[in-house]
């Protein structure tokens, strides 16, 4: 089941977030306030896919930034933001389902993944997502280097 998030899920969520931590390093660097993170200014609205009373799934809908509108060519409602499914329920399609869950909200949506992120790029672009461009993070991948960003528009 997939439903908007209630500020009583955020621990559930922090959970869900360490597990995904601790197998695919998302986020990069864990943050010193989890909650908080999983809460940036920018959210709009997030969504929780639960089952059997336990949190495997997050996504958010944020505002998108002005530059990223830019470069899509066209007006963006907004991006997609905080995305993670925990190891365990993977496999099924929840992550598109939750992504869906954003799209029949608002659309057209933008993404921002790292290059490190193989799985979530064959998700994207399997589902219709179109690169629009790349450029580098202020933060750190694994090599230590800064990270390559792929912008993604929604189909």
């Amino acid at each position: 089941m997939i439903r908007p998030r209630t500020g009583a899920d955020l621990d559930a969520c922090v959970q869900a977030l360490a597990e995904v931590h601790a197998a695919d390093r998302y986020p990069v660097d864990w943050p010193d306030t989890p909650a908080r993170w999983l809460t940036p200014a920018d959210l709009v609205r997030a969504w929780v896919a639960m089952e059997d009373g336990r949190v495997t799934g997050h996504v958010g809908l944020a505002e998108v930034e002005p530059d990223v509108a830019v470069s899509a060519g066209m007006s963006v409602a907004g991006a997609v933001t905080r995305l993670f499914v925990v190891p365990g329920a993977r496999g099924g399609g929840l992550a598109a389902r939750l992504l869906d869950a954003v799209l029949a909200e608002v659309s057209p949506l933008t993404l921002e993944v790292s290059d490190e992120g193989r799985a979530a790029i064959a998700l994207y672009e399997r589902h219709g997502w179109r690169r629009l461009g790349s450029t580098r993070a202020r933060w750190l991948n694994a090599a230590g280097e800064p990270a390559l960003l792929h912008h993604y528009l929604s189909p």
